[in-house]
This record gives structure tokens, C-alpha cells and sequence, in this order.
């Protein structure tokens, strides 16, 4: 008791400060079992029509919206997402597909994903066919190095220029 009163009371208040750290193990506890739970998920998340595709360097495009994706594998056969669909029939359902879009919003990118296997025809038709039905934002996928898959804008060809003329 001596001693509480020549310290004047000090020793109650010292010992019991705020504590001013921050635990942050539950909070890492918690991102470790979200970044486990989006692994398993990803691979989950990609179209279900398998192709083999090219490889390519360029940079992936930034997307704003969900792409329709056209996929022409190894037979020949056509998909829209994950549906097959006969050429005739591609344009309709594109064109019913952006009259639901909301009014005002972009027009939606179309990616055309061709196997490697096929003749280079066949995919260029199906783009063909795409671009003369007035949709301009078209690109191929071809994959990355990486292993992820990049989009390429498809530029439209030069004019033919007859025989004789210099470029210019």
C-alpha cells in the first residue's frame, strides 16, 4: 500500500492503455478462402464449345459488356455462344439479340473463334457473312502465349486497285 501511494496511483493507469494495433489475421483468413473460391470458379466461367486456337502476341481489348462469341470447330459447324446454328439462321438471331439490348447502350462485340484445323474459308465466310449484315464490331480470338485468349479487331481489306496503277 506504501508503494500505491508514493507513485501516486500511476501503476493502475500504465497498465491498462488502449491497444493500438490492428489484427489482421482474420482479415487475411478471409481473402485466402475468396481467392481459393474465384481459382476453382474461373475455369468454370468460359464458353463450352472446345477449339483449338491459334497463337498470337498482341494485347488483350478492354470489354465493357459480355461479347457474343461465334465458335466454328474442327467439323465445319457453327455456334452462337453454345448453341449450333445453321448459317442461314446467324443473322436473324444476331440481330434479335441486339434489338434486347438496352436503348442507347453500345453495340455488343462479337468475337468469331475459329479451330486451327479448319480452312481459313470457312472462317472468313462466317465473318464475311457477319460484317455485310452491318455489324461492326467484330474481332477473331486467337490464344495467347499466356494461354489466354486475346481479341483481334478485324480491319476492313483494301480496295482493290487495277493493274498498272501506282500505289498511292
Amino acid at each position: 500500500m506504501a508503494g500505491s501511494l508514493m507513485n501516486g496511483g500511476r501503476d493502475r493507469r500504465s497498465r491498462y492503455r488502449p491497444m493500438a494495433e490492428i489484427n489482421v489475421t482474420p482479415f487475411v483468413d478471409v481473402m485466402l478462402v475468396l481467392l481459393i473460391i474465384f481459382m476453382v470458379a474461373a475455369p468454370l466461367m468460359t464458353v463450352g464449345v472446345p477449339v483449338d486456337l491459334p497463337r498470337t502476341a498482341a494485347t488483350p481489348l478492354n470489354q465493357e459488356t459480355e461479347p457474343l462469341t461465334i465458335t466454328v470447330d474442327p467439323q465445319g459447324r457453327i455456334f452462337l455462344q453454345e448453341t449450333e446454328v445453321p448459317m442461314e439462321e446467324l443473322v436473324p438471331r444476331l440481330r434479335a439479340i441486339m434489338q434486347n439490348q438496352p436503348q442507347g447502350a453500345p453495340e455488343r462485340r462479337i468475337f468469331v473463334r475459329g479451330d486451327r484445323a479448319i480452312a481459313y474459308g470457312r472462317v472468313m465466310e462466317v465473318m464475311g457473312t457477319i460484317a455485310g449484315a452491318g455489324f461492326t464490331r467484330v474481332a477473331l480470338l486467337a490464344e495467347q502465349p499466356s494461354g489466354a485468349p486475346a481479341a483481334q479487331p478485324a480491319r476492313p481489306a483494301a480496295p482493290a486497285r487495277p493493274a498498272g496503277q501506282p500505289r498511292g
